[in-house]
């Protein structure tokens, strides 16, 4: 077996090593999380204006693992971030190690806001045009887990989608991305995020717009911090090769 069959296997199974941490992780923080769930349900549901209904006993079990599952994959994320960041560590700088350790808090908060985002800014929206369009023709009669669903699935990609800026900084920073790379694929960037917001809100142009600006605005806000890091890494590189030139006796 040569040397480069060695180091991959070495790196197979360091990254193996931050998978299994990972994992190990959120099962943990998911059995923590099942204790607030109730709490967290009840906290919720309190001001709705419809009742919420179970058709079965497992019904109630599959919607605190809903909600636990959403608390176990937030606090899951820094740590996540912080498994990939020694992964790639041996491949950095001393200053690179620094900068991108600094974006693994980044990551949780941004999620954070992005959710908050989708429900208490988008979520109702929609959901108070879903309930008009019913008027006085049906009986509203919704089952709490898939009123959960619902939930999960107009607020949690937001979370995803609000870590744009932080990963594309990071990427930039390990030189993955670069800024003038991402203006190349403003245009195909713009088509995938106004996709992903047609595809997120109900078939309205006005909810589709609520939700395309945002997504929008945090590419270009990408863009933006991308060219800031692209060039402080240049800076801080040239700064770096300088001093070394000098210590070379």
């Amino acid at each position: 077996m040569d040397k480069k069959d060695m180091e991959l296997i070495g790196h197979l199974e360091e990254l193996r090593k931050r998978l299994i941490i990972t994992l190990s992780a959120f099962v943990l923080l998911l059995i923590g999380s099942l204790f607030s769930a109730p709490s967290i349900y009840r906290w919720l549901a309190e001001d709705l204006p419809v009742k919420l209904a179970v058709l079965g006993p497992s019904d109630i079990l599959w919607i605190y693992f809903i909600l636990a599952g959403v608390i176990a994959l937030a606090g899951t994320i820094p740590i996540a971030a912080h498994q990939a960041w020694l992964f790639v560590r041996p491949a950095l700088h001393e200053h690179e190690r620094k900068v991108t350790l600094a974006y693994i808090p980044a990551l949780f908060l941004l999620f954070v806001l992005g959710v908050c985002f989708g429900y208490f800014i988008i979520f109702p929206f929609i959901f108070k045009f879903l309930l008009s369009l019913s008027g006085d023709a049906f009986t509203t009669l919704f089952t709490a887990e898939k009123y959960f669903r619902f939930v999960i699935h107009t607020t949690v990609p937001f979370g995803f989608l609000f870590e744009l800026p932080a990963i594309i900084m990071f990427l930039t920073s390990l030189g993955v991305l670069n800024p003038y790379r991402l203006q190349r694929i403003r245009k195909f960037a713009y088509f995938v995020l106004m996709l992903i917001a047609v595809f997120i809100t109900p078939p309205d142009l006005l909810s589709d717009v609520l939700v395309i600006i945002p997504l929008l605005f945090l590419y270009e806000c990408s863009v933006w911090l991308s060219k800031s890091v692209y060039r402080r890494k240049h800076r801080t590189n040239d700064g770096w090769v300088k001093n070394e030139a000098r210590s070379v006796p």
